[in-house]
């Protein structure tokens, strides 16, 4: 992951600070503490002086009090079905995990009874799931995975994956606010490598709308987290060489903005779709099976896919580089596809 925006925000510039993903992300839990009593933090050295494992929730137990910033012990099982009760009670917890690794410990709570909640019988998981995902950090294995198209799959949950500082926090204030349970993928290789002017005070970005992050005639690149700077830097590769891409970030994983998805395929015809979690039944292969299905006879050209490898993400820094798709890569799969 490059460190800079490649050329775009996503607010203006007269609206607010100029402020890195991390901090917008902090800002917003924040002002959601102070704006509603009912919300609160818990995980695993979220409170006291340490902040959390990437210092996200840090100054938070001093401003708002040990009952409202919550440690837990390392039992991501445990402290996900308490949120899950908590919900229930009317409040509306945000709970971190550590790594969004970890959350497979805590798969049982989430999709089998806070997603199936209303469901069964009405009733209402106000929570939010922090989940720091993705690689291009050298973490590892256990430290670096993209586990979305898990929870995409579960029926109850929403889920989200902001890409720029903006987003970061007005998508957070809007899946604090929602009465479901939503997971929110933060993708860690931007918490500090990138910065983008974000509105001072009240900011909430709908859930289920994506975003145009710029336009062009020839192809579409659909994406979103991490990618979305990565297919920016290729689109304008292409520009110098008059290739015209659209990208195109879906910022909400579920529910899906299909709208914007379908259109954006029938204006250029051709489309690329791109993440850094595994290709192997992804959220791509969503994308592009809605488009094949709806937008067929728009089309002058395959659906490319670009994803990871279906390997465990590797420890060795050069085979990382080899298994998450990059700005290089996305721009040679557009020009072959430009070509067809």
């Amino acid at each position: 992951m490059t460190g800079n925006n490649f050329g775009f925000t996503d607010a203006p510039a007269s609206s607010g600070r100029e402020i890195t993903y991390l901090e917008a992300i902090a800002e917003s839990i924040a002002h959601e503490m102070e704006r509603d009593p009912n919300v609160l933090v818990l995980g695993e050295d979220v409170g006291g002086d340490f902040g959390g494992a990437f210092k996200v929730t840090k100054g938070l137990a001093a401003r708002f009090g040990d009952d409202r910033v919550l440690n837990t012990p390392i039992a991501e099982l445990s402290f996900t079905g308490m949120a899950t009760g908590m919900a229930l009670m009317g409040l509306r917890p945000i709970v971190e995990m550590q790594f969004a690794d970890f959350i497979s410990t805590a798969f049982d709570s989430i999709v089998q009874f806070a997603a199936s909640t209303h469901y069964r019988w009405g009733g209402r998981v106000p929570w939010v799931v922090r989940a720091p995902s993705d690689g291009g950090i050298r973490s590892g294995p256990y430290h670096s995975q993209n586990p979305e198209a898990w929870f995409v799959h579960t029926p109850g949950l929403k889920v989200v994956a902001p890409a720029t500082p903006a987003d970061a926090k007005g998508l957070l204030a809007a899946a604090v606010r929602d009465d479901n349970p939503v997971i929110y993928f933060e993708a860690k290789p931007l918490y500090r490598s990138i910065r983008g002017h974000v509105p001072d005070g009240e900011h909430v970005v709908p859930l289920g709308e994506a975003s145009i992050r710029r336009t062009g005639a020839d192809l579409t690149i659909i994406t979103y987290g991490s990618m979305v700077h990565e297919s920016m830097a290729a689109a304008g590769a292409l520009e110098s060489d008059g290739i015209g891409a659209t990208v195109v970030d879906l910022r909400t994983l579920k529910p899906l903005d299909t709208d914007t998805i379908l259109d954006a395929a029938a204006a250029t015809g051709k489309v690329i779709v791109v993440h850094a979690a595994n290709r192997l039944a992804g959220v791509g292969a969503e994308v592009a099976a809605l488009i094949a299905e709806h937008a067929f006879e728009s089309l002058d050209g395959p659906v490319v896919r670009l994803g990871g490898a279906d390997t465990p993400v590797p420890f060795s820094p050069p085979l990382e580089d080899a298994y998450r798709p990059n700005a290089a890569r996305i721009e040679s799969a557009a020009r072959r596809l430009a070509e067809w």
